[in-house]
C-alpha cells in the first residue's frame, strides 16, 4: 500500500459504454474476476478493486507495472467488455487504509483522473483517436513532460494492436503476455505451435510483449 505522502503510480479504469450492458450483475462479476486475475499477475501497492459502479482503481510502484495491468485487464474482459484507463504518477496521502476503497487523495490520483478524462474526450472524436483506451499524466517529476510523451506514444500504438472481436486471438495475446509458452498455448487451443506463432506475429503480440519488456527494463 502507498505510504502517506509517498510517490506511486495510480490507475483508474472504467467500462466503455457500460450502460449498454443490460445484465449489470454479470458485468460486475466479469470485472471482479478480471481484476482478481490481474492482481495475481502484477504486484501492486494497492490491489485493483471496484470503487463504484463500473469504476475501479489500483496503485503500483512503476509506470511499467500500471501499463502492464491496464493491458491485461483489457485482454481479460474482451471481446464482451472493453475498458479504458487513466494512469497518473505523483504523491498520494492515505487517510484511512482500513476503508474499502481506501480513503486517500493526492496529485497521483488527480493526474489519473485527468488522464482518463482525456481518453473520454478522445473517444468523442472521429478517426484514429477513438481507438485510444489509455493515457498517462505525470505529477511531481522533473522530467514529466518527456516521460509522458514516451509513455503515451507507447500507449497509443499499443491500444491499436489490441484485438477487440476475435476471442481466440485475445486468449492468445493474454496467454503470451502472462508468460505462457507457444507450446502451452498450442496444446490448450488444439492447434500446432506453428499456427500459434503465425497468429501471434500477425496480430502484433510479439511487439506488444517486447514493448512492455522495454518499459520494464528502463524502470519507468
Amino acid at each position: 500500500m502507498a505510504e502517506q505522502g509517498g510517490w506511486c503510480v495510480t490507475l483508474l479504469g472504467d467500462v466503455v459504454a457500460s450502460k449498454e450492458h443490460a445484465d449489470r450483475a454479470t458485468l460486475q462479476r466479469s470485472v471482479l474476476d478480471a481484476l482478481a486475475f490481474v492482481n495475481e499477475q502484477v504486484a501492486g501497492l494497492q490491489p485493483l478493486e471496484v470503487t463504484i459502479g463500473d469504476e475501479f482503481q489500483g496503485a503500483y510502484r512503476s509506470v511499467a507495472d500500471a501499463v502492464r495491468a491496464s493491458l491485461l485487464i483489457r485482454l481479460a474482459l474482451l471481446p464482451d467488455v472493453d475498458t479504458r484507463f487513466g494512469i497518473g504518477s505523483g504523491t498520494v496521502t492515505v487517510f484511512d487504509a482500513q476503508r474499502s476503497p481506501i480513503s486517500q487523495d493526492g496529485p497521483a490520483w488527480w493526474a489519473a483522473r485527468e488522464a482518463i478524462e482525456r481518453v473520454h474526450a478522445q473517444q468523442r472524436r472521429s478517426g484514429h483517436e477513438r481507438a485510444a483506451r489509455t493515457w498517462y499524466v505525470a505529477r511531481d517529476e522533473a522530467p514529466a513532460e518527456h516521460v509522458e510523451a514516451f509513455v503515451n506514444a507507447h500507449l497509443l500504438c499499443r491500444d491499436v494492436l489490441v484485438p477487440r472481436e476475435d476471442a481466440r486471438v485475445i486468449a492468445l495475446q493474454r496467454g503470451w503476455l502472462t508468460g505462457r509458452t507457444q507450446a502451452e498455448l498450442a496444446a490448450e487451443l488444439g492447434v500446432s505451435q506453428s499456427a500459434v506463432s503465425q497468429r501471434l506475429a500477425r496480430t502484433g503480440a510479439f511487439a506488444l510483449r517486447d514493448a512492455q519488456d522495454v518499459l520494464d527494463g528502463v524502470g519507468a
